[in-house]
């Protein structure tokens, strides 16, 4: 063997440096191996930091890709990381400003390529085979077993940013804002699937997708902030968010029920439903359109809420008993979701989720700070109904 494979073989053997939740097959570097081992192989690194959130979501793919590549005597490639909360100088000279930052290095090239594709395992070999010799695509069987275990996803539109205005500006769109590496979004995707398969007949409304790694400017732009995110579009305008049971059958009921809600409507000519009506017994759904005029003469409770907010979602379904309990009182209790609204929770200076509000005539009267029991929001409401009846 040549001093020279020698030498890589030695830089590249103890480079090996076991992060738990980094993984332990992608090869570390620090500033003293880092062009050494630039000058033996081409690198696909991935610069993170342990705090990282994304990091640490991209590290199992991260990991098997170096299982895939690393383990191979002639692969022409090493996937290798560098952590930039011990090595800052090498970072700060590969001008690396956020997490995870991943680039492609050839053999001696000055000038890397900054990878910003999608983040599953398929997309990281997909973009390696293109851009590397001696890499070879899957074979026609691994596309045959590959179309096996995934099956074609019957009536399910994938949206991006280059056609979603368009292909959403016309009819009735349930749509799924997603990324790949999200837990509760894997989890979904089968049944959203059949979702999809089961309105494939429909021409009134259609069940669509988008990956919100790839695709971040609509998703900026719809105020993404937890995945799944699902919203309801009609003509290109959004007008609900599901926070309800993802089960095959909830999800079919809303779509049902929405497609109906919109039917009734435009046979009785009405764009829309009057903004003070309100059904007794359940959370009224305000938003920036119909905040003041519907808190303008009435006690109301609101909630102001954030979908993927873990308090606000354990809150929820007694929000929903505490509207039940009070329907036959003076009283309406309501909801905002300030990531679809947000001008009306900068306007009342809201901080933080759930923050909680009780109105009289438009104008606040106090913040609620108490305990979120039934009995104690209930106890709170009333206190303001007799209070206000004694006047």
């Amino acid at each position: 063997m040549h001093l020279y494979s020698v030498a890589v073989v030695v830089i590249l053997t103890s480079l090996v440096v076991c992060e738990n939740d980094h993984g332990k097959h992608a090869i570390s570097y620090d500033e003293e191996t880092f062009n050494e081992a630039l000058n033996a192989k081409s690198n696909f690194v991935m610069f993170f930091a342990p705090w990282c959130g994304h990091c640490k979501n991209l590290a199992p793919t991260w990991d098997e890709l170096a299982k895939l590549y690393n383990a191979k005597e002639d692969s022409p490639v090493v996937i290798a990381k560098v952590d930039c909360t011990v090595h800052t100088k090498l970072c700060s000279q590969h001008e690396i400003m956020g997490f995870p930052t991943i680039k492609l290095f050839h053999d001696g090239d000055s000038e890397p390529k900054r990878y910003s594709g999608r983040r599953d395992l398929e997309s990281l070999k997909s973009y390696l085979v293109q851009n590397l010799n001696g890499l070879q695509a899957d074979t026609k069987e691994d596309e045959v077993a590959k179309e096996k275990e995934e099956p074609a996803e019957k009536g399910l539109i994938q949206l991006t940013d280059d056609d979603f205005d368009r292909q959403v500006s016309e009819g009735l769109f349930f749509i799924k804002f997603y990324a790949p590496w999200c837990g509760h979004c894997k989890r979904l995707a089968p049944t959203w699937d059949e979702l999809a398969e089961s309105f494939s007949v429909d021409d009134s409304v259609a069940i669509a997708k988008i990956d919100c790694e790839a695709n971040p400017v609509t998703c900026r732009k719809h105020n993404i902030n937890g995945y799944p995110t699902l919203l309801l579009f009609n003509n290109g305008q959004q007008v609900k968010s599901y926070e309800s049971d993802r089960s095959l059958a909830a999800l079919n009921g809303f779509v049902k029920q929405e497609m109906k809600l919109l039917s009734d409507q435009e046979n009785t000519g009405e764009d829309e439903l009057p903004m003070d009506v309100h059904e007794p017994g359940k959370v009224k759904e305000l938003t920036s359109d119909n905040f003041d005029l519907y808190l303008s003469d009435k006690l109301v409770f609101v909630k102001f809420y954030a979908p993927w907010c873990g308090h606000c979602k354990r809150l929820a379904p007694t929000w929903d008993d505490l509207a039940k309990e009070l329907e036959e009182e003076a009283v309406s209790i309501a909801k905002v979701d300030c990531t679809q609204h947000k001008s009306v929770c900068d306007d009342h200076q809201v901080k933080g989720y759930p923050t909680l509000k009780i109105f009289r005539d438009g104008s606040k009267l106090e913040d609620y700070r108490q305990s979120r029991t039934l009995e104690s929001l209930t106890t709170f409401v009333r206190g303001h109904l007799v209070g206000h009846d004694e006047l």
